[in-house]
């Protein structure tokens, strides 16, 4: 029996569009770019092309109907992608649109096969092949053959052992094309615009010889070219395998008594959701969780929803992200998705080899997200732990509570279960003032205490006081047993 064809994987050069692919681009595979105007697709094939072209390996790019080459060029080199030495070297355009105009599918045809053989490249470009059938479907030209004309062009492509990319404009994948049954490949990009924001996504609706992976994946487009966030939860290429036979490492957090409630300490890898309302120090208390890691050789990754970088009120949080013992997450683009921000967090996890994040908070965190995917918010922040964690990090999060004192919410999402740990902040009256609690509420696989703590904030941070005292039922519902001048804010009693 014969041995299976290896089919080689280029690497296409765009960041994460090789992940989302299966392993790259089939070599001598024929490829259609689609999608509709403004989507990215010229930028795509080119940052490809430039990425893949050599003197040895050279790329034709054909261009019909669309931009001419000159203008083309003009805006193309804006993109750090871009190599002008390349230029009738590596890569060399050729001006279809005046064969194209004339409508005559035999001499567009024929000119790509006459360059075809002149230059022997191993990549062909067509920009924009819609422009092709468009200009076949005249009056004046009743006997072009547009079926037979894309079953010859796909032949021929497939002799001359180059890796084709034909970029059209199409809207919907229901557009009827012999190309799309023709094509080993088919990437097809959207555009939507919600709100203020510019969502695009690619889908790898087709490839032939491989598995991709499914669905819809957000990218942007930015200077250094177009760049894909595959899933979240698929990113991480080492993941975190604590052992079964004995307990993790303990983290200190850095607040006087916090570590004796956990018990001794976060476990190493753990996830920690610390909620409570507006003001109770929650900001606070993750600063002093990324300070405590600094003061121990420990690096960590701060991502800030809530304010900007200038107005973090923690004077040794912001010296140590000068100094690149913390790295600051703090994206403001409009069309943020969950896929980007990991990618982001991942980043600087790597660039810092950092053992610590915190995340402050969800509530700015969803808003900080395009609208069009707050609508699986909860799902995509089950994505991210994921991630996070499997890559060996201790992550904190904080989570605003609403002002109601009479239930028990670790979190308006739903995603306490999502989290090995959770630390509640409350508040309560006492003789008419107002007094701050403290509970560690969960912790998976280990002890923690259960007691409610009086704690305040002052100059160095948060202060844990002593346990409070006969105050049964203060966190979610009516005490059983207090003094008259003892209340929970909510109480109805009150």
């Amino acid at each position: 029996m014969k041995s299976k064809v290896t089919i080689n994987r280029l690497a296409t050069g765009v960041p994460g569009l090789d992940e989302v692919l299966g392993g790259g681009l089939p070599e001598f595979s024929f490829n259609l770019i689609a999608g509709p105007p403004g989507c990215g697709k010229t930028t795509l094939a080119h940052q490809m092309m430039f990425a893949l072209a050599t003197p040895e390996r050279p790329a034709l790019f054909f261009t019909v109907l669309g931009e001419p080459p000159l203008k083309m060029l003009r805006y193309q080199q804006q993109f750090d992608f871009f190599d002008s030495e390349a230029i009738n070297h590596s890569v060399r355009y050729i001006n279809l649109a005046d064969d194209t105009l004339a409508g005559d599918l035999d001499e567009v045809l024929r000119r790509i096969v006459s360059a075809v053989e002149t230059y022997s490249p191993a990549l062909v470009f067509v920009d924009s092949f819609r422009s092709v059938v468009l200009a076949s479907q005249t009056e004046n030209n009743p006997n072009n053959n547009l079926p037979q004309f894309v079953q010859q062009l796909g032949m021929l492509m497939t002799t001359w052992q180059a890796t084709t990319f034909l970029v059209g404009e199409y809207f919907t994948e229901t557009d009827t094309n012999p190309i799309f049954t023709v094509a080993d490949g088919l990437i097809w990009l959207r555009q939507s615009v919600q709100r203020n924001s510019m969502v695009r996504k690619m889908e790898i609706m087709k490839m032939r010889g491989q598995p991709t992976m499914p669905g819809l994946h957000t990218f942007r487009i930015a200077t250094s070219g177009i760049k894909v966030f595959p899933p979240a939860s698929l990113i991480p290429e080492k993941t975190f395998e604590p052992s079964l036979n004995k307990q993790p490492a303990r983290l200190k957090m850095g607040v006087p008594r916090l570590d004796e409630m956990l018990g001794g300490g976060l476990p190493r890898g753990y996830s920690l959701l610390v909620a409570g309302p507006s003001g109770s120090g929650k900001s606070i208390l993750a600063a002093t969780f990324l300070s405590e890691g600094a003061r121990n050789g420990e690096t960590g990754v701060i991502a800030v929803f809530e304010q900007r970088p200038h107005h973090l009120r923690n004077a040794t949080l912001t010296q140590l992200i000068q100094e690149g013992k913390v790295g600051l997450v703090d994206s403001r683009a409009p069309d943020l998705s969950i896929d980007e921000i990991v990618q982001l967090l991942l980043s600087e996890i790597t660039r810092l080899k950092a053992t610590r994040v915190v995340i402050d908070s969800l509530s700015g965190f969803e808003l900080a997200i395009a609208p069009t995917f707050q609508e699986d918010f909860r799902e995509s922040l089950s994505r991210m732990v994921t991630a996070l964690t499997s890559v060996g990090v201790s992550v904190l999060v904080t989570s605003e509570l609403e002002d109601r004192y009479t239930d028990l919410r670790f979190s308006p999402y739903g995603t306490a279960f999502l989290t090995d740990a959770i630390i509640v902040q409350r508040y309560i009256e006492v003789e008419s003032r107002l007094l701050r609690i403290m509970a560690v509420v969960k912790l998976r696989a280990s002890a923690h205490s259960d007691e409610l703590r009086l704690y305040h904030i002052d100059e160095n941070g948060l202060q844990i006081g002593e346990r409070l005292q006969d105050q049964e039922g203060l966190l979610g519902g009516r005490p059983t047993k207090r003094s008259s001048n003892v209340t929970c804010l909510g109480d109805e009693n009150v």
